[in-house]
C-alpha cells in the first residue's frame, strides 16, 4: 500500500498557498498528448512475476540495439568504442557514486577524480575553468544562458539555427518562467552555415550568442568570427558541443573565443542508453566563476600537510540562500562524470585526437559511398564525422525502411523538425572508429534497394 500521509484538505491548503485549482494544473505545462490518461497500452492490470518477466522480454525484443545493425545514428547522442575497463573501474568503491557527496571531504575517491575531470574538460573545450558535471548537454545549454544573462543584465538570446531542436527547446522550456526573449529558427539546407545572417542580429541588446560547434547538420561555424561580433556588441559567446570526440581534430571554443562553453559528455564513457543518463559539461573564462552554476572540487592541503581535495564551490539551492543560488537545477552526473574521466584517461590527447580521425575516415567513406547511390546528393562539405545527404523522396519512410532491413541509417532531419516540411528530404548520417566497411555497403546497398 501507497503512504499518503497528506489528505484532502492538506492538498487543498497547498494548492491555496501556490494558487493552483487542482493538481492537474500542475501540469499545464506538458502537452496534453505526453500525459498518460489510462493504464500503459499493452500491459495487463496484473500478472505473476514470471509473466511479466517474459511480457516485457518479448517487448525489448523488438528494439533493434545499436550493437546488432550498422549503426549511423546521431544527432547528440553517438556510438563509441568504450573500453571494458572503464565499466571496471567506475565500480570501485573508492569511486563508486551517482553524485557529488554532501559531506564531501571523507569522500577523497570521488573529489580526486572531479578535479581530474574538470581539469580534462577545461583543457578539452580551452577554458579556464570547468565544473563538477551537469545534468545533460541540453540543461547545461540552458544554464549558459542564464549565467550570460547574470553577467550582461540582458535577456535577448540568439540561437544559432544550427542548435540543435532539443536544446533550443529545452531553452524555450525555461524561459517561459524567466523572461528571456529567445531568437531561433528551423536551419536553411545549405553547406556552410549562414554565420553572416546571425552576426547581422546582434546588438546592443544580446545577452548572448549561442552556437553549436559542429551544427546540428555537421556543419563546421566560425566561432573566432562571431566571438568578435558578439564581443564587439557587449554580448558572450556560448559555443554548444554535442560530439566532444570531434574536438580531438578541430580547434577548441574557448581558444577561438568562446565565453561559455558547454555540452554533451556522452560519447566519451558513458556509452548510448535510450536518452540518459548522459553527462553535462560545462567550462568557462576564470573571470566569471563565481556566476557559474553546479559545484568546483579544488585541490589543497590538510593541517599535516598532506595533499587532500575540496568542495570549492557550490552555489546552488541546497547550499546557500535559495535566491543567491546560480542554478536551481545543476545536478551533477558523477557517475557518468567518473566514466568520462577514466576513458579519457586511457585515450589521453593523442589517442583522443586518433579517435577523432578515425571516425572523420569513417565519415567520409560513408558520405562518398552514398553520394553513388542514384538521387542522393552529400550537402555537407567539410564535417568531422557527421554529415547531412538529401534523399529523393521522405527521409522518415527511408529510415523506417532502412530499419526493416536491419540498418540504423542515420536520423531524418523531418523527425527533428516537424514544422519545417523544407528539411523533410534530409537525413542526418553519423560515422565512428567503430563503423566498418561492411556496415559502410550495407548502408548504401539498402538505400539504393529503397530509392530504386
Amino acid at each position: 500500500m501507497r503512504y499518503l500521509p497528506l489528505s484532502e484538505a492538506d492538498r487543498g491548503a497547498m494548492l491555496g498557498v501556490i494558487g493552483a485549482a487542482s493538481v492537474e494544473d500542475l501540469f499545464a505545462d506538458v502537452p496534453v498528448a505526453a500525459r498518460l490518461s489510462g493504464p500503459i497500452h499493452g500491459l495487463p492490470d496484473h500478472a505473476s512475476e514470471m509473466a511479466v518477466e517474459r511480457h516485457m522480454a518479448k517487448l525489448a525484443g523488438q528494439n533493434l540495439s545499436a550493437g546488432a545493425a550498422p549503426f549511423f545514428l546521431g544527432a547528440g547522442a553517438y556510438k563509441h568504442h568504450v573500453p571494458a575497463s572503464v565499466d571496471h573501474l567506475i565500480q570501485r568503491g573508492e569511486f563508486l557514486t551517482a553524485y557529488t557527496p554532501y559531506q564531501p571531504e571523507i569522500a577523497q575517491g570521488t573529489l580526486q577524480v572531479l578535479f581530474e575531470f574538470q581539469t580534462q574538460v577545461a583543457r578539452l573545450f580551452g577554458t579556464d575553468v570547468a565544473n563538477a558535471s551537469l545534468y545533460d548537454g541540453s540543461t547545461a545549454c540552458w544554464e549558459a544562458i542564464t549565467m550570460a544573462g547574470r553577467i550582461t543584465r540582458r535577456a535577448d538570446v540568439l540561437l544559432s539555427s544550427g542548435l540543435h531542436p532539443h536544446y533550443a527547446s529545452t531553452a524555450r522550456t525555461m524561459a517561459k518562467f524567466t523572461g528571456d526573449t529567445l531568437h531561433h529558427k528551423a536551419p536553411s539546407l545549405q553547406a556552410e552555415p549562414d554565420d553572416a545572417a546571425l552576426i547581422a542580429a546582434i546588438d546592443g541588446d544580446t545577452s548572448c550568442v549561442v552556437v553549436q560547434y559542429p551544427d546540428v547538420l555537421g556543419r563546421i561555424p566560425d566561432l573566432a568570427a562571431i566571438a568578435k561580433a558578439a564581443h564587439a556588441n557587449g554580448a558572450l559567446l556560448v559555443a554548444v558541443v554535442t560530439e566532444p570526440v570531434a574536438l580531438g581534430l578541430i580547434e577548441s571554443p574557448g581558444t577561438l573565443g568562446a565565453d561559455i562553453v558547454v555540452g554533451e559528455g556522452q560519447s566519451i564513457g558513458v556509452g548510448l542508453q535510450f536518452g540518459g543518463p548522459y553527462l553535462g559539461l560545462f567550462g568557462c573564462r576564470d573571470k566569471f566563476v563565481r556566476q557559474m552554476p553546479g559545484r568546483l572540487c579544488g585541490e589543497t592541503v590538510d593541517a599535516e600537510g598532506k595533499r587532500g581535495f575540496v568542495l570549492t564551490l557550490s552555489t546552488r539551492e541546497q547550499h546557500i540562500r535559495r535566491e543567491k543560488a546560480t542554478s536551481n537545477i545543476c545536478t551533477n552526473s558523477g557517475l557518468c562524470a567518473l566514466a568520462f574521466s577514466i576513458h579519457m584517461s586511457l585515450l589521453g590527447g593523442s589517442g583522443l585526437a586518433q579517435m577523432a580521425s578515425a571516425s572523420h575516415a569513417r565519415a567520409r567513406e560513408t558520405a562518398a559511398r552514398l553520394a553513388r547511390v542514384p538521387g542522393v546528393s552529400v550537402l555537407t562539405q567539410a564535417y568531422v564525422n557527421e554529415f547531412t545527404v538529401i534523399l529523393p523522396e521522405d527521409a522518415r519512410g527511408v529510415v523506417r525502411a532502412l530499419a526493416d532491413r536491419g540498418v540504423l541509417g542515420g536520423v531524418s532531419l523531418g523527425r527533428l523538425y516537424p514544422d519545417a516540411p523544407e528539411l523533410g528530404h534530409a537525413l542526418l548520417v553519423a560515422a565512428s572508429e567503430c563503423t566498418t566497411a561492411d556496415d559502410i555497403e550495407r548502408l548504401g546497398r539498402a538505400l539504393e534497394e529503397i530509392l530504386a
